[in-house]
């Protein structure tokens, strides 16, 4: 697909290189090395939740495997620049197929296996892919009719294939069955087809306030330049294994769930559907050392364990993100199972900006977001661009390795200043040491465990409903998710509306559950400015005195 619209200007590339953060690999270089060292070592343990199923693949699997589908690829006709879109759970399917598109050229789009149709026909369409990978069924849903009725919008989208599934369109009798890669031909096939390291293999998709979503676009310099220094403030070597909860078509999943074992040469254990009595029955038998996750994982987690059925000692660090971690929480998890929890911020177009590292005081750990990776930089800011003294609250803005190269065909919201500065849309603050908190968020979305919930998209889709005269939603605060949202509505006349009927009407609109308010307030009129406009920090506040929710959610 030409005009991605990225941006890398040849002056980051040098300041990069020569800083020792890009050092111009890829995952294939990453996985060329770990078969010539040890290819029989585990790669993945995919857990299969549904199936009740565990698949081990070894190095030298996924190496043969990852062939395998790259030349089937080049026999449907996907190759150097055509994009890939993997609906997908944490299945191992996924690490494969991403490694089977960087043979031949192709770029990954990783897609949240929630997404519904009206996500689906908005993210597939401004990516024009060529081919779908999804599952037949996952968590009760069946995607091949949803995939199969967005066709007439997609007139890019040449292949679909699904996981589980029968007949022409059966991923297992077309990816898995032959077996290519034993063919005379098959290595002169990839020659000269991958992307270079700092052309895009990766297109995920971000919410932003525009009421479409934004696809940053990452080089395999971006994804793995941070991870050296992490490597560097966690310890981490070859003999860590990293667990995965997170969903790897989200950036922590696709990071940590995938490129960073990669780049160690070492195991990735992988958890398709969040369970956390599962996770424990996983870490107790696996014995990881090492994850990432936001805070209602860890809370989870926490509960577990102090049940005390399950030896999770091998779990070193707890990596948070996401979500403010409590202090409790934090004296929790060093309590049941001696985990050191270790704070972190990143974004979709920024992994790991800042982190806490292992022995840094109590004080930093809970009152913190941590201070700049050493491959990033952060600086908060006023209105003007001038950088305001520690305490003072301003925006955040972040540089660094891990820095995205552009939002998809939307060179005009790239946002990043001549010296490379990026405008998070984050509000923070610093201290005197250069540990940051973030205090809020420029931009108009609800982190609701750890995914940004797109609020004006929700709007945009909610204001079409016959009883609705207008709507506003903010984030209510609560103790496991951190937040979730709460819709604040005026009726028209005559009209009545309780929280059953707007869940049906939004999801009958094709929008993701996880994205659907979870309150409703009805109000006789809104607080607005002079000009008219909702004053959405009064409905904040108001939202920030309800009760928390009982349940899961």
């Amino acid at each position: 697909m030409a005009g991605l619209g990225d941006i890398l200007p040849p002056k980051r590339i040098e300041a990069t290189r020569e800083a020792g953060w890009w050092r111009d690999r890829t995952g294939l270089d990453y996985l060329a090395d770990a078969v010539a060292r040890r290819p029989d070592a585990p790669a993945i343990v995919a857990y299969e939740s549904e199936a009740d199923r565990v698949h081990r693949l070894s190095y030298g699997d996924v190496d043969g495997l990852s062939r395998r589908f790259a030349l089937t690829l080049l026999d449907l006709g996907v190759g150097p620049g055509d994009v890939v879109s993997l609906q997908l759970p944490n299945w191992w399917q996924f690490t494969v197929m991403h490694l089977a598109c960087l043979r031949v050229g192709a770029i990954t789009n990783p897609l949240m296996p929630i997404f519904r149709e009206a996500q689906l026909r908005f993210m597939l369409g401004l990516a024009e892919t060529r081919l779908v990978v999804a599952p037949a069924r996952f968590n009760r849903f069946e995607y091949a009719p949803m995939v199969e009725g967005l066709r007439g919008d997609l007139p890019a989208l040449a292949h679909a294939f699904f996981i589980g599934g029968e007949g022409e369109t059966s991923f297992e009798a077309r990816f898995v069955a032959p077996e290519r890669e034993t063919d005379a031909d098959a290595e002169a096939r990839l020659v000269g087809l991958a992307r270079g390291p700092n052309e895009v293999t990766e297109i995920i998709y971000t919410s932003g306030t525009t009421g479409e979503p934004k696809g940053a676009m990452h080089t395999a310099n971006t994804l793995y330049g941070h991870f050296y220094a992490l490597n560097d403030h966690f310890g981490l070597d070859g003999r860590d294994v990293f667990y995965m909860p997170s969903p790897m078509a989200h950036q922590t999943g696709f990071h940590f769930g995938m490129g960073h074992p990669l780049m160690l040469a070492t195991t990735a254990i992988l958890q398709d559907k969040w369970n956390p009595e599962t996770a424990a029955r996983i870490i107790a038998a696996e014995k990881p050392t090492f994850t990432l996750a936001a805070t209602p994982f860890l809370n989870d987690l926490c509960r577990v364990a102090e049940e005390g059925e399950r030896n999770l000692s091998s779990l070193r660090y707890f990596a948070c993100g996401g979500a403010p971690v409590p202090p409790a929480l934090v004296e929790r998890a060093r309590e049941t199972m001696g985990l050191a929890v270790l704070p972190i911020w990143g974004m979709t177009e920024c992994a790991a900006g800042t982190v806490c590292r292992p022995g840094d005081p109590d004080e930093k750990i809970v009152g913190s977001d941590g201070r700049a990776a050493d491959c990033c930089e952060v600086r908060v800011v006023d209105r003007a661009g001038d950088p305001v003294d520690p305490s003072v609250e301003g925006e955040l803005q972040v540089r660094g390795a891990s820095l995205f190269v552009g939002y998809l065909k939307r060179p005009d919201l790239h946002a990043t200043d001549a010296e490379g500065w990026f405008d998070t849309g984050d509000r923070a603050r610093t201290d005197a040491d250069g540990y940051i908190r973030i205090t809020g968020r420029s931009k108009d979305i609800i982190l609701r465990g750890g995914e940004n919930v797109p609020v004006v998209e929700v709007e945009a889709m909610l204001f079409g409903h016959p009883a609705i005269e207008d709507v506003a939603i903010v984030a209510m605060p609560d103790p496991r998710l951190g937040e979730r949202g709460c819709a604040y509505v005026t009726l028209n006349a005559g009209r009545s509306l309780d929280l059953a009927h707007v869940a049906a009407y939004l999801t009958g609109a094709g929008m993701t559950r996880q994205y659907l308010p979870e309150r409703l307030e009805i109000l006789d009129e809104f607080p607005r400015t002079p000009s008219g406009k909702i004053q959405k920090f009064v409905l904040r506040e108001w939202a920030s005195r309800l009760a928390p929710m009982e349940g899961e959610g």
